[in-house]
């Protein structure tokens, strides 16, 4: 048997509910030093109000524990979670999903809980979410039920199964009617039917002990049923059975999962309600015989019913419906079970079975119990996960080779793929008009007229491209506007120092090209394109000018007149960029720098539009 693994069991049920194979496997690995951390149920549908008391109990777990985790007993571990209760929801899975794997994750660092074993008996969206976000060496699947026919809710579930399935290292099945349907998806599909504690109900029946206090009262015949009496109970056929045999007594051990009201009338069916797994051996081995009293639908014909070990470990007889896995088993078992063909014939064979009196039989029902002992089946069970383990130490060991190989093909691969498109990119923005084509809506040239003033924007990088060098060619054309007489008065705004303000630089050329000091005036607060337009709009206000020629950038206009559009009441501007720039001159394609630039404008104009001053 498998020994000092860590697992993480994602179970389809709670710790305390019925004792079923998910609480037998797990505590016999915690018992020879493996440590189990056991999810329990985060459901296959939705739950009704009947669910309102299994709710408010996984309320009670979780606060029992740290975030819903407590530890039950050496090695064993139980999480309830708290999660949204709608597995089929996109939203609450993915809120589920962080909520499970945040408190796992944090747990299993708390207490070094290393390279899981992640057992499933779940095959929801959840689970998978579980699957495969942990780092683990290996996957168990436990397929014990066929999910998608146990409720009309629960079909979607099949896509999620179906991957599971394809996905896991391991599956185990507990039918042949699993087997085949699993066998669809895996290669790795073991037929594991539920076993039985046999010691602990062999000890039991060869002990002397008085009657269960709840039937000590019975002085005829027990008929009894173990498990949750729920919707494939065949509630007709039981009572049926209970009236034509008024002399005995039917006793259902296990929680009420169904409406029984059809059977209030019937004064010889007694329900005890759950039970401890303990309570079961002392129980059955008083019953006269025992029911596996089942509807055969899509559900059921998947089912392989626990309880049957455990009726023929006590050596009674069993009485069942034509459930395919319970026909199978009395094929390979010589026909131990009185299986009945329809309601008459099961009713005959309780009858029958509770006059039988066959030391021989019940020897036989014995010994097929003990082939089937959970001992041998976890055995088995383990076997194959350690043959898993180690063909995947040895598969790991032989194909790092091709792996490092296959990686580096990928690798060059994907650079290919890469180099393609970026390729193409810088043919058509470096050696294509394309950049000018997607420049042509930044530029606003209209041809100068009579105006107040003539504007200057300068300010740092201009159309040279360097630090306090974007002036000489906006001054130039400015000046030779002026000498033309276009207005009377130059405004020169730019709040950038670089040793001296650019605008006495300015001026100073200005003066120098023959413009007098008293035309030109002088702004220095301005650093971005919308200070320039509110300053400059200032200095017009100020002296009553209300027209202007504004000198710049080609494809800076565009973002300065959003502006003043924004602004409004502003004065009548005339936008003139310079003719020739030196930045701006190209051949059919652009420069690195031309192509920065036209960018910044568009990133300026989506900035400005996000500030509001577009």
């Amino acid at each position: 048997m498998i020994k000092n693994n860590d697992i993480i069991c994602i179970s389809s049920i709670d710790w305390d509910f019925i004792w079923q194979g998910h609480q037998e496997i797990m505590s016999t690995f915690t018992k020879n030093g493996n440590r189990v951390l056991f999810i329990e149920n985060t459901g296959v549908r939705s739950p009704g109000i009947r669910d309102i008391s299994r709710l408010s109990k996984r309320f009670r777990d979780y606060f029992k524990g740290v975030k819903g985790i407590r530890k039950e007993s050496e090695n064993l571990y139980i999480y309830s979670p708290l999660v949204l209760p709608f597995p089929y929801s996109r939203f609450a899975r993915l809120i589920n999903k962080y909520i499970l794997l945040s408190v796992i994750r944090r747990w299993m660092k708390a207490v070094r809980f290393n390279d899981p074993i992640i057992w499933t008996f779940l095959p929801t969206g959840t689970a998978l979410d579980i699957t495969e976000n942990i780092n683990k060496k290996l996957l168990v699947y436990y397929c014990i039920d066929s999910f998608a026919a146990s409720s009309a809710s629960a079909k979607k579930i099949k896509i999620y199964e179906k991957n599971l399935i394809s996905s896991a290292d391991l599956v185990f099945v507990t039918s042949k009617a699993l087997f085949d349907y699993c066998a669809q998806y895996s290669k790795s599909v073991h037929l594991f039917p539920f076993g039985v504690n046999i010691d602990s109900f062999e000890k039991v029946r060869v002990q002397s002990a008085p009657p269960p206090a709840e039937i000590a009262d019975i002085k005829g015949p027990i008929v009894g049923y173990v498990g949750g009496v729920h919707k494939w109970v065949d509630l007709d056929l039981v009572k049926a059975a209970a009236q034509r045999y008024p002399e005995a007594v039917f006793v259902f051990v296990g929680p009420i999962q169904t409406d029984i009201s059809a059977l209030s009338s019937v004064p010889n069916i007694r329900f005890l309600g759950g039970k401890k797994h303990s309570e079961l051996p002392n129980l059955v081995k008083h019953f006269s015989v025992t029911l596996i009293p089942y509807l055969i639908t899509d559900y059921t014909v998947n089912v392989y019913p626990t309880k049957l070990n455990e009726y023929l470990s006590m050596g009674k007889p069993v009485v069942s419906t034509a459930l395919p896995e319970v026909l199978t088993f009395n094929r390979e078992n010589g026909g131990i079970v009185h299986v009945a063909s329809g309601k008459e014939d099961f009713i005959g064979l309780i009858g029958r079975s509770i006059k039988e009196d066959n030391e021989g039989a019940a020897l036989k029902r014995i010994t097929a119990a003990r082939e089937n002992s959970w001992e041998s089946r976890i055995e088995k069970m383990s076997k194959a996960i350690t043959d898993a383990l180690e063909r995947r130490r040895s598969e790991n060991g032989l194909i790092w080779k091709e792996e490092l190989i296959s990686f580096y093909r990928t690798a060059r691969h994907n650079v290919a793929k890469l180099c393609v498109p970026v390729a193409a990119i810088i043919i058509l923005v470096f050696y294509t008009p394309l950049i000018w084509y997607i420049a042509g809506p930044l530029k606003i040239s209209d041809r100068p007229v009579k105006a107040d003033a003539i504007v200057v924007f300068a300010g740092g990088a201009g159309e040279s491209g360097k630090e306090g060098q974007g002036y000489e060619e906006r001054v130039d054309y400015a000046v030779d506007l002026y000498n033309k007489g276009y207005a009377s008065h130059l405004i020169f705004s730019s709040g950038y120092t670089y040793a001296i303000k650019e605008v006495d630089i300015m001026k100073a050329l200005a003066v120098s090209m023959g413009v007098p000091a008293s035309a030109i005036t002088l702004e220095n607060k301005s650093g971005y394109t919308y200070d320039f337009v509110r300053n400059t709009k200032e200095i017009l206000d100020r002296n009553g000018w209300h027209s202007m020629l504004l000198v710049s950038s080609p494809y800076h206009m565009r973002r300065v007149s959003l502006v003043y559009k924004k602004m409004g009441n502003g004065p009548k501007v005339t936008y003139t960029p310079i003719l020739s720039s030196k930045f701006y001159s190209h051949g059919i394609g652009a420069s690195p720098e031309q192509v920065k630039g036209i960018l910044h404008e568009y990133a300026g104009i989506v900035y400005y539009w996000w500030k509001g001053y577009i």
